[in-house]
């Protein structure tokens, strides 16, 4: 069962949740988020999991290193989101990185965080479709514990700044 959201009491915040990955259309993600937290005067929390591959890769330390690279890589990608976030409201967003599945990580992290009160998700642009992330949770949205937006990807910042 997931933690009751409390988002929105007294001592509490609400929080946006963006999952960072490697796709062009999550800087529409992190500006809307950064722009939803303006206005509801929340937070951003930004999440990176990184997926490893082959756990048991344990000889000559290639796991440690495989993990040391994922991680650098992973706060690299924070680094410049959270630089166009703190742009627009002002404040460091919370980061988080989670190794594992996908999808097990972000209803764990959900689970414990009962600030987080909604998910952004951006939708890619392409013809083949809105891309895997938003694909994936449209199969399951009638079951997710906390609201879930999608920002089209091709919407530009003063678009957003119109909506937010």
């Amino acid at each position: 069962m997931t933690t009751q959201r409390r988002s929105y009491e007294t001592g509490h915040k609400p929080k946006c949740l963006v999952i960072v990955d490697d796709t062009a259309e999550w800087d529409r993600a992190v500006y809307y988020a950064s722009r939803w937290a303006i206005r509801v005067g929340g937070g951003v929390v930004m999440l990176r999991i990184i997926e490893i591959e082959d756990q048991n890769q344990q000889w000559l330390g290639v796991a440690d290193i495989m993990r040391a690279e994922a991680h650098e890589a992973a706060n690299a990608m924070l680094d410049r989101h959270a630089a166009r976030s703190s742009s627009i409201t002002g404040s460091q967003p919370e980061r988080i990185i989670r190794e594992g599945d996908g999808t097990e990580e972000l209803l764990k992290l959900i689970d414990e965080d009962e600030d987080i009160a909604i998910l952004i998700l951006a939708a890619a642009t392409s013809k083949e479709g809105p891309g895997p992330m938003v694909s994936g949770f449209a199969k399951g949205a009638g079951t997710f514990p906390i609201p879930v937006a999608i920002v089209p990807g091709h919407l530009s910042d003063e678009d957003l700044d119109s909506m937010t």
